[in-house]
């Protein structure tokens, strides 16, 4: 059976008794391209798993997000022209292809250093970030061994140096947030601004250039403190309540306390004295 039959024949049958992959936090999408493609081996049903633990699958961003095409249509009308398939981007198309979600860092890395050599050699989105199995961006991509594949490290590491404070600033202030929401608290405006300010400043990253990525990492905390004074005030008036909550559960056992203390000290008297509390005959 050829790999286009068994594609399709996979496809009707999946789609049929199962629904597609899980995407993490968000609902389950019924898609044509991960039935089809997870029934196959090799290169054509790899991208599935490497997709499933992806940021992208978290997001619920799927298949046709990226590669266009109908994942509602289980042949291969689905990957048509007409449906709008864009398919597997070239080297210089790479840059608008994931451009079209993420267009400041598009715009800042055609700008830069890595930008320049597009097409020639250098660097694109893929060659850091990977393709399917996209992860949540750290500082960890910037790295020796990743980095010193093109040029030597050092410039890299004083980027990396200087983003270090503000990324773990934001790291802290997530981090926060997440906690205080568990608890009830409302922190969407919070994260959002978090948020705003995490895109800007993974735009930066982008630049390649040592004097911008210094000279702008002050501002974007001065951005974060207004958000990281909030925190901290909420987190102090969740110190006063658990402080005033547990003194009231001990004044409450001291009264507990002082209570059977006294039923106490009466049963005794009683039983030393049967005649207390009677009256005159």
């Amino acid at each position: 059976m050829s790999a286009l039959r068994l594609c399709l024949s996979a496809s009707l049958l999946l789609l049929l008794t199962t629904q597609a992959y899980g995407v993490e936090g968000g609902a389950q999408e019924s898609s044509s391209c991960l039935s089809c493609h997870g029934a196959l081996t090799g290169r054509l049903g790899e991208p599935v798993a490497a997709w499933e633990g992806s940021v992208h699958a978290a997001n619920a961003i799927g298949c046709h997000s990226c590669h266009g095409g109908d994942p509602t249509i289980a042949s291969m009308e689905a990957m048509s022209p007409e449906r709008g398939f864009l398919g597997v981007p070239a080297e210089t198309e790479i840059p608008p292809f994931c451009g079209k979600c993420h267009a400041g860092v598009e715009e800042d890395y055609l700008q830069s250093a890595h930008g320049e050599t597009l097409g020639a050699g250098g660097p694109q989105c893929v060659t850091c970030h990977g393709n399917h199995a996209v992860a949540v961006t750290t500082l960890d991509l910037i790295n020796p061994e990743s980095c010193s594949r093109c040029h030597e490290y050092g410039r890299a590491e004083e980027i990396k140096g200087a983003l270090a404070e503000t990324d773990r600033l934001i790291t802290e202030l997530q981090a926060t947030t997440e906690r205080q929401h568990r608890l009830g608290i409302a922190t969407d405006d919070q994260r959002k601004q978090i948020f705003a300010v995490r895109n800007d400043f993974h735009r930066l990253f982008h630049s390649v250039d040592v004097q911008q990525v210094v000279a702008r990492s002050g501002e974007f905390q001065q951005r974060l403190q207004p958000v990281a004074q909030e925190l901290q005030a909420t987190d102090e008036e969740l110190s006063q309540r658990r402080l005033i909550g547990a003194g009231a559960v001990l004044l409450l056992a001291l009264v507990t306390v002082l209570l059977g203390f006294l039923r106490h000290t009466y049963k005794k008297e009683e039983q030393s004295d049967p005649g207390a509390g009677s009256g005159p005959l």
